[in-house]
């Protein structure tokens, strides 16, 4: 959680960062371009760190794990959260990533619904 809030924290100045540019025309707009794919980044980072969480507590991954050694582990569960994490920006507006990075709560809400939209389809994508 401590992290999250880290994270929001950094994305909130970045995207407010973006907006007090003072330049005008292209440097303006590479600035602005700059913050959104930097909060991207972080809304990423945020949705691997939820999917790693809800994984774990999934039936079927514990059964799956159990044929595993911990590298092996380890190597599913980046794929399977690398997936969901690559499917967010997808799932997102600038809209989304603005709220996001004023309200901690809508933030929270956003990751949660992004993970549980893609999490099964990308497991079952990486256990056939």
């Amino acid at each position: 959680m401590k992290k999250l809030l880290a994270v929001s924290a950094l994305m909130a100045s970045l995207a407010l960062s973006g907006c007090a540019t003072t330049g005008t025309g292209t440097d303006a707009g590479n600035a602005v371009g700059t913050a959104t794919n930097v909060g991207m980044n972080i809304f990423k980072t945020a949705v691997d760190a939820q999917c790693r969480s809800e994984l774990e507590k999934q039936n079927a991954w514990r059964i799956a794990r159990v044929a595993m050694n911990s590298e092996q582990e380890e190597a599913v569960k980046t794929k399977i959260c690398g997936c969901v994490s690559e499917q967010a920006p997808q799932q997102v507006t600038v809209v989304d990533i603005t709220n996001a990075a004023i309200d901690p709560q809508y933030r929270a809400q956003l990751v949660t619904k992004v993970v549980a939209k893609s999490l099964q389809t990308c497991y079952t994508s990486f256990t056939k």
